[in-house]
Formats: C-alpha cells, structure tokens, sequence
C-alpha cells in the first residue's frame, strides 16, 4: 500500500472509531428483502388489512435477522480490495485538499485538531460508504 493511501486508510479508521461507525453491507437487502416479501404475502391472503400485519410482521423479522450484523466500519474498511481503498482515498484526498503531512500520525493530528475538517471527511467516510458499498450505517451511542 502506498504510503499516501496508507495514511488515508488510517485516517478513515480512526475516525470511524471515534465516531464508533458500524455498518451492514448486505444484512440491510436481506432485511429489506423480508420485511417487503411478507407485507407482498399479507397482502395476497388478507388484502390491505394482511398488507399491514405483514409489514409489521416483516419489519420485525427483518430486523431479527440483520440484528448483530453490523460489524465496525475499521474493519469493513480494511477488508476492502485495494482498488476499493485507493477509490476511498481518492474521494477522501478530494476534501483534504491541498492539506500537506508527513505521516498517519500527523494527518491523523491535523484533522481530529479542526472539527470542520474533521465532519467533511467523516461526511466523505460516510458518503462513499453509503454511495459505493451500498451499506447501511449505524452511530453507536
């Protein structure tokens, strides 16, 4: 890994840890998937009434089943191809500009040191998440 993505990838961790980021990669289709296929079976054996208790009833079983899916972003993040990661970093070195570091440790610095920068590369974290790994994501209180 190159030492700029390297650094990237760090950054992104680390605020994904601060924030405590979890997400589901593919649990949230699977959960969509349910809670959609027995509001459409409501619907076929009880009309609008059966729609409605399906959907209740799917939404609940949905939720069950993608329970405890969610594993930290960090992780996600570290699994990903390296052609995911340099993607990640290229989007992520769209907001950082023309900011200059000379290691993980001090980009890590700068950013977690302006509150600004550090919500526009979290926004970013989030948005490429969202956007290209189709995931749901989950702030841990």
């Amino acid at each position: 890994m190159a030492p700029r993505m390297d650094d990237v990838m760090r950054l992104c961790c680390e605020l994904s840890a601060h924030d405590q980021i979890k997400v589901a990669v593919k649990s949230s289709t699977k959960g969509a998937m349910v809670a959609g296929g027995t509001a459409f079976v409501g619907g076929l054996l009880g009309g609008p009434p059966g729609i409605a208790v399906g959907g209740a009833v799917g939404g609940l079983l949905g939720s069950w089943l993608t329970s405890g899916q969610f594993r930290p972003l960090p992780q996600i993040l570290m699994e990903m191809p390296p052609a995911q990661q340099q993607k990640l970093c290229d989007h992520i070195q769209t907001v950082l500009g023309n900011l200059s570091w000379m290691d993980a440790a001090q980009l890590i610095a700068l950013v977690m040191g302006n509150a600004t920068l550090q919500q526009q590369v979290t926004a970013a974290l989030v948005s490429y998440i969202t956007q290209e790994l189709k995931a749901e994501v989950r702030y841990q209180d």
